[in-house]
């Protein structure tokens, strides 16, 4: 609880206990994590920027100092304190810590002090050794909350102090470095100059003078290096300003003061123009490309030379150590993986010579810096070569280095980079931070490129013509198994995506499928239903018959009204009779068409065998045909109960008329035989029929066996089958419908004549006594 304690001074009312308080925090948190979490998770932040706030924040005393010190070593290397700092919504606080007013003359030194340490606190936040992710998260959080718009403020205010101004210079650098909209951003500010100029434009004048402080020229560097970082935007922008289409003679650009720099009197200008441009063309191929089409014109009456071309004469001029080691930094930078531009430098026959000359030569320890620098730019140009010129191949430039210099000695001389003092020195932060400005030779990312470049050109140089074609060969034979691959790729995404509409088709045939069986499960409860009403039927029509057959001893007079209802309802009989018949008919074309339709699901069927899926169709189709089969055997067994239940009708009807004569019994027997010849003769001719049918269909599956059809044809004539399915159970519903109405018919006639006390006599019956009648009058008139 003792941290808890000390936290609780920074509440006094008395200032000297809270200020000892602040004093003693300092000392407490310095290099010690433990306790800056413990101090930050005790409210710290909120309880210091309170007390910044009060003691009037930039303008205030020491108190305010003390209080960013502890901020400082609070959140300085500490990812926990930082994430805290800016979820806790405090990076917006430091905004209006940042307000300056037009007049910015005669700031204390108290106020420099107070607001280089608050430009200090926003650098710790957005640092590059930070984690990726969090400097992110802050820059988003800075620029959202204007924290950036008003650091361009200060940039371009008049009368800020240098060291403010180079601060500030430093810390946007940090604050755009990376993020595309802070870079975006910074690119569309305009310094309050009359016409209006770039703020990127000012800075870079400022950069390319030499009467500017040496601190505020690399802070101006740094600015430029961190606006172009991972932003193929603004290097393609920078890039566009040096290119002839885009040039305005009206206004001064960025491209013409970097070109303007990189060809003056000052190395220092040099160096910083040439590392500047460097950076205008990292990992950017597009932007190395177009830097070749760039021409200068060197003086009067001259023809313009290209900008690769003028940095190589400027180099074997022999100039300064500083201007020739940022010149080959450029060189080394631009023609890095881009064999277009080694061919452009190849090109000019007087570049190789003098690589060859500056490495080979047992110069002093001042140029053994550039020595392994122009062994660097030699190693890249065999590299990246491709062989395109025959006068440098990468086997004719080996054979060079071999007999002009020695491998060995070439990669000695190319060892000479990282074994530079102040190589180390570079790699290790960003920031170009040199004591004086002779000592700046190295810019950072360049110390990257090196470390990897410096063992791939060691082993190009050192292996052989055919280790080179054996690589060839290698690269010819992975480029043609990437080939491969990428169809069989392609081959697998067809596959796929033919696999997946085909289980869509099985999908959507499966879910027809069950709406089928749903249906045909109706269809099956309905006929269960009219067999169960045929059922009782039957029962019905037995027990009347019974009871007419005991009434038959009962017969009653028969008088001229009942004698024309009797008419009336033989007449009625009859029609349902001529109706029946013609249903009957309607229902055997139906049974037909559903036979014809069987054919021809069975020939599709057997055309199309061939995939597990068509084969599950198949058996769903005939597994649709047996039921439909079965159904319609069931119709046939209700037509045929029907018509045994009229004639038993029938039957019932012609025994309670009493025989005149027992010739009536011998006639319909003799009648009743002929007719059961008549159907056994009918019955030998259709097993004939049914014979030679099944030896034609035996045929017809030979020829249909070697038919084959797709399965597009197949779901049509399933689609064909279903409809027809639906149009006969239909009509097999409406004959269902005109049988119960005639049973209907026959049961209220029955119950008629009933009622009447008359016994209905069938058509044979009547016809048999109109005969009888008609040969006694013949009798009569022959004995008359």
């Amino acid at each position: 609880m003792g941290v808890s304690r000390l936290m609780d001074l920074l509440a006094d009312s008395r200032e000297v206990i809270r200020n000892d308080g602040l004093l003693l925090l300092q000392q407490l948190t310095k290099s010690n994590a433990a306790i800056q979490k413990i101090v930050a998770f005790e409210n710290a932040f909120e309880r210091l920027l309170d007390i910044i706030t009060e003691e009037g924040s930039s303008d205030g005393g020491i108190v305010v100092e003390d209080c960013l010190l502890l901020l400082l070593n609070l959140l300085k290397n500490n990812s926990s304190n930082q994430n805290f700092f800016k979820e806790g919504s405090y990076i917006q606080r430091m905004k209006p810590w940042f307000e300056v007013g037009d007049d910015n003359s005669g700031w204390s030194a108290q106020k420099v002090t107070n607001l280089h340490l608050m430009l200090q606190l926003v650098r710790v936040m957005v640092s590059p050794v930070n984690s990726p992710g969090a400097t992110a998260s802050c820059q988003k959080s800075m620029y959202q909350c204007g924290l950036l718009q008003q650091l361009c403020t200060i940039l371009m205010a008049t009368g800020v102090p240098a060291d403010i101004l180079t601060e500030t210079i430093n810390t946007v650098s940090e604050v755009i470095r990376g993020s595309q909209v802070n870079q975006d951003y910074f690119a569309s500010v305009n310094a309050p100059s009359n016409p209006p100029r770039p703020a990127i434009v000012v800075l870079l004048m400022s950069m390319v003078n030499e009467r500017q402080p040496f601190v505020l020229r690399c802070a101006v560097l740094y600015c430029f290096q961190c606006f172009l970082y991972k932003n193929q935007k603004g290097q393609g922008e920078i890039v566009a300003t040096l290119l002839p289409s885009t040039i305005d003679a009206n206004s001064i650009s960025a491209g013409q003061l970097l070109c303007g720099g990189l060809f003056s009197a000052d190395s220092l200008s040099n160096w910083c123009a040439a590392v500047a441009l460097a950076h205008a063309l990292q990992d950017n191929l597009t932007q190395k490309e177009q830097l070749l089409r760039v021409q200068l014109a060197t003086s009067l009456g001259k023809p313009p030379v290209s900008l690769l071309q003028q940095c190589t004469n400027i180099l074997s001029q022999g100039s300064k150590v500083q201007t020739r080691v940022g010149l080959l930094m450029l060189l080394c930078t631009w023609i890095n993986n881009c064999p277009i531009a080694v061919t452009h430098f190849l090109h000019n026959q007087e570049n190789v010579p003098f690589l060859t000359a500056q490495i080979s030569e047992n110069l002093g320890e001042d140029e053994r810096l550039v020595q392994g620098l122009c062994a660097l730019l030699l190693g890249i140009c065999i590299y990246y070569n491709d062989n395109s010129l025959e006068n440098y191949t990468k086997e004719k430039l080996k054979q060079l280095i071999e007999k002009r210099i020695g491998k060995e000695n070439f990669v000695e001389k190319l060892g000479f980079i990282t074994k530079h003092e102040l190589y180390s020195r570079a790699a290790q932060k960003p920031q170009p931070v040199f004591p004086s400005p002779e000592q700046m030779l190295f810019d950072h990312e360049f110390t990257k490129l090196v470390k990897e470049l410096e063992g791939v050109i060691t082993k190009a140089v050192h292996k052989s013509s055919e280790d080179e074609k054996k690589e060839e060969e290698v690269k010819k034979t992975l480029e043609q198994h990437d080939n491969i691959v990428t169809q069989y790729k392609e081959l697998i995404r067809e596959q796929d995506a033919q696999i997946q509409e085909l289980k869509e088709q099985v999908s959507s045939m499966s879910s027809q499928t069950e709406q089928m069986q749903t249906t045909i499960t109706q269809q099956v409860s309905q006929i269960q239903q009219h067999k169960d009403q045929y059922n009782i039927l039957k029962l019905k029509l037995g027990k009347e018959n019974q009871t007419q057959s005991n009434s038959q001893g009962d017969g009653s007079q028969v008088n001229g009204l009942q004698t024309e209802e009797l008419t009336q309802l033989r007449e009625e009989m009859e029609e349902l009779r001529k109706q029946h018949t013609l249903l009957q008919t309607q229902l055997g074309d139906k049974d037909a068409l559903i036979n014809t339709l069987r054919s021809e699901a069975a020939q599709t069927a057997e055309g199309t065998a061939g995939g597990s899926d068509n084969t599950e169709l198949l058996k769903e189709l005939e597994a649709l045909r047996s039921q439909v089969q079965s159904q319609s055997a069931e119709i046939s067994q209700l037509k045929t109960e029907r018509e045994d239940l009229l004639r038993r009708a029938e039957a019932g009807f012609s025994d309670a008329v009493p025989s005149n004569d027992g010739s009536l019994d011998a006639a319909k027997m003799a009648d009743l035989e002929s007719r059961l010849a008549a159907q056994m003769s009918e019955t030998e001719r259709l097993k004939e029929e049914a014979s030679s049918l099944s030896k034609g269909r035996a045929d017809l599956e030979q020829q249909l066996a070697s038919a084959t059809s797709s399965v597009a044809i197949l779901q049509n004539e399933k689609t064909k089958l279903q409809t027809e399915v639906q149009e006969s159970k239909k009509e097999q519903d409406d004959l269902l419908m005109l049988l119960a109405d005639q049973d209907q018919k026959i049961h209220s006639l029955k119950l008629r004549l009933k009622d009447l006390g008359e016994t209905v006599e069938d058509e044979d019956d009547l016809d048999a006594r109109d005969q009888t009648d008609d040969d006694e009058e013949d009798d009569e008139e022959d004995e008359d």
